[in-house]
């Protein structure tokens, strides 16, 4: 059923369809499986899944389908009275907010291997023509998989309604595969983006959760690439990481023969001075290539500690420059919520400060 999530200050939509319970991805940095799907630990014991933090990415649990169900959770939907709605969610669901809506799903027997992926693109298909049939409501589609490409044509029914993301961190194929072992490539990623505009449809990206091994010129080099798609909205998140998966992470990345930088993640004021640092490279990066009006940050809740405000070389200004990513409403094609240009540049200081 379409529910409404419990976004803060991202700016996505306001309300969640997701098709699973898990993802065939396993992205190490996830946040689902200790945040969500843990919560569900008992029922997901009944299908064979013993930890479903350590195990995630092994299971992919596809949801039944009650059609009345669902046109009684988008009745709800639509029916929700605008001023009951985060003004940042631009009235939107996404597909999906805790698993991807284009995965392989894994199963050992050829035919009901089949089965399953025909029923996960029932699920998606299904409730997209429902959306567009029996309601006003706008659609934010995120994957990580060219899979979505079957489906662009079904998305230009949509017009200016849909919106079509992928998310690209990092165009270093060898880099996603320590942090995004089962996921697509990001070369795949990009080249379905180039062809989602090409079949002229609104794109956005994602370039989240960036990593530490992303440099300047990592970063050049993607939002370089992300501006010939010329999104509506270019999102960026510096990785946040949960202790726990550092070393799952360092263990890929040694069998991988790939150096890490997992010193940023030894304590949270290391975590804080790079993520402030990473924020800031890729605005100015924006800036200088011309797409900051498109931009828009995402800085973690714990950067607005009073401790970490006070290390800063202007904490007022500082303030008030979060409160401006938090509060922003991305971009919708339509144009009813342009966001501002931002001006200014990095401030020297012990920390650097994002603008």
């Amino acid at each position: 059923m379409i529910a409404p999530n419990n976004f803060i200050y991202k700016s996505l939509s306001n309300w969640s369809f997701n098709i699973a319970v898990g993802c065939s991805h396993a992205c190490l940095f996830c946040y689902v499986p200790s945040a969500a799907t843990i919560k569900q630990g008992g029922r997901l014991a009944t299908y064979g899944v013993e930890d479903p933090d350590r195990e995630w990415g092994n299971y992919v649990l596809l949801r039944p389908w009650d059609e009345q169900k669902f046109l009684a959770s988008l009745r709800a939907a639509e029916n929700t009275p605008q001023s009951e709605l985060k003004a940042d969610g631009n009235r939107a669901v996404i597909y999906c907010s805790t698993t991807d809506p284009y995965q392989v799903i894994h199963y050992p027997d050829a035919g009901r291997r089949k089965e399953l992926a025909t029923h996960a693109r029932f699920l998606v298909r299904r409730s997209l023509e429902l959306i567009r049939d029996h309601s006003t409501i706008n659609v934010r589609i995120l994957t990580r998989s060219p899979l979505a490409r079957a489906d662009f044509d079904l998305f230009r029914t949509f017009g200016s309604r849909l919106l079509f993301g992928m998310s690209l961190p990092t165009l270093r194929n060898d880099l996603a595969k320590v942090y995004e072992p089962k996921a697509p490539a990001p070369s795949q990623r990009l080249a379905s983006l180039r062809a989602a505009k090409d079949a002229d449809l609104h794109v956005y990206v994602a370039i989240a959760p960036t990593y530490p091994e992303c440099d300047d010129e990592d970063l050049r080099a993607t939002l370089k690439a992300v501006r010939e798609l010329e999104p509506v909205t270019i999102f960026h998140e510096p990785i946040n990481i949960r202790a726990e998966n550092v070393g799952r992470m360092q263990a890929q990345a040694t069998a991988l023969g790939i150096a890490l930088k997992t010193e940023v993640f030894a304590t949270r004021a290391q975590w804080q001075d790079y993520a402030i640092g990473a924020l800031g490279s890729v605005r100015q990066i924006a800036k200088e290539l011309g797409i900051e009006n498109r931009l828009h940050l995402w800085p973690d809740k714990t950067l607005g500690s009073s401790s970490f405000v006070q290390r800063m070389q202007n904490p007022r200004v500082y303030v008030e420059r979060l409160q401006h990513w938090w509060s922003r409403i991305s971009e919708w094609p339509n144009g009813a919520n342009e966001a501002e240009s931002v001006r200014g540049k990095l401030m020297p200081s012990r920390t650097r400060e994002f603008k």
